[in-house]
């Protein structure tokens, strides 16, 4: 199995969402799969001109910047995987820039002209299979504790694997990164000690991905469970009730506080 994760963040290799990926590749490498990271800060990544050169006859499926940027090497890359990790930090409720204007150059991979019909049975075009076709995995990471936060890039992954015919074999979505310490604080054991059982899971999850091909939803909801120590605050999102949130952001404020010395 050769997994390759796609990390988004605008933070590069020194964000949280790399310290995630590094849980789920050690998982995987445990067993036997070869991982790599692109980070996508690290590279040049022209924006799409919707010139629409690549959909001539003349220069039919090449993009104008395929020798002037980094982005047809990363393509290169998910042909030769066997699965793709798509991993970014929530901003401004949605995807990171980053991979939004990475995923943007797919365009110049597909013939918009060849009109085909999807597996789920949505109108679309002819596209590159062994790019945009990978069973992948959603990993979305954010600071906020609200599940408001992370649904548009949720529901933004599920429609892309609609019109893509690429299978989600897994969603990994995880808050509360500032109140964690983004996995650094040494002292987080007694802070917050459910995120030790978190980071088993990301591992366990790894070790699934690279002998099953995807993550049980078992794991998923390991990974994805609530990490600050407060009984109420479950009922409290479902709620909204704004007495009590106060009361939990002045405890927050402190554990940040407390963290940063």
């Amino acid at each position: 199995m050769k997994i390759l994760a796609v990390n988004a963040s605008h933070r590069g290799d020194k964000g949280h969402t790399r310290f995630l990926i590094n849980r789920l590749f050690k998982g995987a490498t445990a067993v036997g799969a070869t991982c790599e990271v692109v980070t996508l800060a690290a590279l040049k990544i022209n924006r799409c001109l919707s010139c629409g050169r690549c959909q001539t006859e003349e220069t039919h499926l090449r993009c104008v910047y395929d020798d002037k940027d980094d982005v047809r090497g990363v393509f290169q890359k998910m042909a030769e995987a066997d699965l793709i990790i798509y991993a970014t930090p929530v901003y401004v409720f949605t995807m990171s820039g980053l991979l939004k204007t990475f995923i943007d150059r797919m365009y110049a991979t597909g013939d918009i002209f060849d009109l085909r019909v999807s597996e789920r049975g949505l109108m679309f075009h002819h596209i590159d299979r062994a790019v945009c076709s990978k069973p992948f995995v959603t990993l979305v990471c954010c600071d906020n504790l609200e599940a408001e936060t992370p649904k548009h890039v949720l529901s933004w992954f599920r429609t892309f694997s609609r019109f893509m015919d690429a299978p989600q074999v897994g969603v990994l979505v995880r808050n509360g990164g500032r109140l964690s310490g983004h996995g650094r604080d040494p002292g987080l054991e007694k802070k917050v000690p459910k995120i030790f059982e978190v980071y088993a899971a990301y591992e366990q999850a790894g070790r699934e991905l690279a002998t099953a091909g995807r993550i049980r939803r078992a794991t998923q909801r390991q990974a994805n469970q609530e990490i600050v120590p407060a009984p109420l605050f479950g009922i409290l999102k479902r709620l909204r009730f704004k007495p009590l949130k106060r009361k939990f952001i002045e405890q927050a404020r402190k554990m940040q506080a407390e963290s940063a010395r």
